[in-house]
């Protein structure tokens, strides 16, 4: 319709009367703002009666398909400004507390330490920022574990990293025939086994890891075969890694810890040894889960020949090993009982190996005569978390570079 602003109130009312049944609806919002605009200024609006002005509301709901309610906000707003426009519309947002240098801090700190989890990453940055002073962590030192997720998902964090998490494999259920019982005492090792792959038929070589079950320092080693002659050098290296002195010994019942010649060496160092029993799954899970959670995640599911096993076994004693045990925190279990008596584990705190091991009551007397808390103190302080990380991954980097090398030549 041309020019339907200009009607005047007889032929309003005559076209509201003979088109009860036509529904007309405007395409552009902005020029139905427009043409309400220039209706109501024709018709003198704010001149008119109740009745007339009830009947140009008709008129115009009529015109442009909008609602009563719609055309008495728009009409409202004519009032109050003398014309109808769009308005804006400002949602309310939260201020970012987190800017995007934190963010590629925070996926700088997950490429370094292999994407831990939140509890352990939470941890990292507050030592970053409390125990070694960097001022960059400040405000990532008081982030939240579910904040932490929240931010991994931002587009800032997959533009500077992206991470792909392989499938593991199913764990074997594997039980023990007596359980150790440190009585919280450090020097409970729990040893395992994790081979690096086969490749035509060829196997690949055999880490070692060991950690301890109150402390969860760790050990790892590397070996060419895990007969008796190429497994004990290793095994004796490993143990002279820890600070304190071993006590107990506990592995499945491979045959590469359940001889005569390992039993010789632990019966040596008057150390206790135990082996599994059947249909207990959980007794060696300590083991079984750092074999996922450290060496597959750094060393991977891939084949590595055997010839190797010196450079890797020399990477972990200089790299690996320190950063395990004063730079990557672990989830220290609490055990709660409910009113029916079962027990569950909750992990509310995290901490390094070294920091687990600094609360064990008299300290002194658990260490080995050669080392003092003030020398492992300053092992610890010479770097910081990340620090170390980015070493250790430099060194992996050139190691495994190195042995790409070498397959090719």
């Amino acid at each position: 319709m041309q020019n339907g602003e200009r009607l005047n109130l007889e032929q309003i009312q005559a076209f509201l009367e003979a088109s009860e049944e036509i529904q007309f609806e405007a395409a552009n919002r902005q020029e139905v703002y427009q043409w309400i605009t220039r209706a109501l200024c024709e018709q003198e609006y704010w001149k008119q009666g109740r009745v007339v002005k009830g009947m140009l509301r008709r008129y115009i709901g009529k015109m442009t398909g909008l609602s009563r309610a719609q055309v008495t906000r728009l009409i409202c707003r004519y009032q109050e400004g003398g014309t109808v426009r769009e308005r804006n519309y400002c949602r309310n947002r939260f201020s970012n507390r987190y800017t995007a240098a934190d963010i590629e801090l925070l996926a700088a700190v997950d490429e370094a330490h292999e994407m831990m989890s939140g509890p352990a990453t939470q941890k990292i940055l507050y030592r970053e920022f409390y125990d070694y002073g960097d001022q960059r962590y400040q405000r990532l030192a008081s982030i939240s574990v579910a904040h932490i997720y929240n931010l991994r998902k931002s587009r800032t964090y997959r533009q500077k990293r992206i991470f792909y998490q392989k499938t593991r494999p199913i764990q074997v259920a594997i039980g023990e025939r007596r359980r150790p019982d440190p009585r919280g005492q450090p020097g409970y090792l729990r040893i395992d086994t994790v081979h690096q792959g086969d490749l035509d038929g060829v196997k690949g070589l055999y880490h070692i890891n060991a950690i301890d079950e109150v402390t969860q320092f760790q050990v790892v080693g590397a070996t060419a075969y895990i007969s008796e002659a190429w497994l004990i050098p290793v095994l004796e290296a490993m143990l002279r890694q820890f600070p304190f002195r071993i006590r107990g010994f506990h592995s499945d019942n491979g045959s590469e810890f359940i001889n005569h010649t390992v039993a010789k060496l632990l019966d040596k160092l008057l150390v206790e040894q135990t082996k599994s029993r059947p249909r207990h799954c959980n007794d060696n899970g300590l083991a079984e889960t750092k074999n996922g959670a450290v060496i597959r995640k750094h060393m991977g599911y891939g084949h590595i020949a055997s010839e190797h096993a010196q450079a890797i076994e020399a990477f972990y004693e200089r790299y690996f090993n320190p950063y395990l045990n004063f730079h990557r925190p672990c989830g220290v279990p609490q055990i709660l009982t409910d009113a029916k008596g079962k027990q569950r584990r909750a992990y509310r705190w995290y901490a390094t190996p070294w920091e687990i091991l600094r609360q064990v009551p008299d300290l002194a007397r658990h260490l080995r005569p050669e080392i003092t808390a003030s020398d492992i103190e300053r092992m610890a302080n010479a770097q910081s978390d990340t620090q170390a990380a980015r070493s250790m991954q430099e060194a992996k980097r050139k190691m495994f570079a190195e042995l790409r090398r070498k397959k090719s030549a």
